[in-house]
């Protein structure tokens, strides 16, 4: 199955490709088992075989049999497999002092994204600072800011080591997808979302929007690349930080 799915750049593919592959096994078996009943019913109550038409239905202990059946299998699937997999993805943050975070806020028709710098800590933002040269409402005078990095449309991560990103949305829902590391996740209005993902080869690839957004959602298209470290930190430093910039009017 692995030939007719995106390249497999990050740590975490293998798991979910594998997921993927069971789930489309399951249908299989269901799809066979569900059409063979239905051939079943087709020749046993065909017209030859009952020529008058009962109303009341046929009752009979192996269809019970077989329905409890695939419902029993559907629910341990669902509680054995399914909530483990969600929770374990959902839940967890890498914890890894290493770990690259970065913001993503979500416009129609585009991608925000946001650095912390070297100290690691974003900026303090405030809606009443949004403006068109100010995306995010980036305080500028925050102190925590004078390192931040804010770009549109342009991803760049380390490979190798553990990428958090947290997620917002300015307007309607969206949802954020990077094929190659195997994520997908909503982004809804109001609401902060997390998702991570380990990369282990450098490339660059497409930010996709996956769900629809308005009438240029064509548009909203952004560029991730990996980097090595190396790379990375050389790209990070040329960026010209967001606080550099002359201080907002009245600031």
């Amino acid at each position: 199955m692995a030939e007719w799915l995106p390249l497999a750049a990050s740590a975490e593919a293998a798991g979910i490709d594998a997921e993927l592959g069971l789930v489309h096994l399951l249908m299989l078996v269901l799809f066979i088992g569900w059409g063979g009943w239905f051939a079943y019913l087709l020749v046993r109550f065909s017209r030859r075989a009952s020529p008058r038409a009962s109303y009341a239905g046929t009752r009979g202990r192996v269809a019970m049999a077989v329905v409890a059946l695939v419902a029993v299998t559907e629910l341990t699937l669902l509680a054995a497999v399914s909530l483990p997999a969600w929770r374990a993805r959902a839940t967890s943050v890498p914890t890894d002092p290493g770990a690259t975070e970065v913001r993503v806020v979500a416009e129609q028709f585009a991608w925000n994204i946001h650095y912390p710098g070297a100290d690691r800590r974003f900026g303090r933002t405030a809606l009443a600072l949004v403006s068109p040269d100010n995306p995010l409402g980036l305080d500028r005078v925050d102190p925590a800011a004078a390192d931040d990095v804010v770009g549109v449309n342009e991803l760049h991560v380390p490979v190798g080591r553990p990428v958090i990103v947290y997620l917002s949305s300015k307007d309607v829902v969206h949802s954020f997808t990077l094929p190659e590391m195997r994520v997908k996740q909503d982004v809804v209005p109001g609401t902060l979302a997390t998702t991570w993902f380990t990369p282990t080869r450098t490339g660059r690839w497409e930010i996709a929007c996956s769900q629809l957004c308005g009438l240029a959602h064509y548009r909203m298209r952004g560029i991730f690349t990996v980097d090595e470290d190396a790379a990375y930190v050389s790209w990070l430093g040329e960026q010209a930080p967001f606080a550099r910039t002359a201080p907002a009017p009245g600031r």
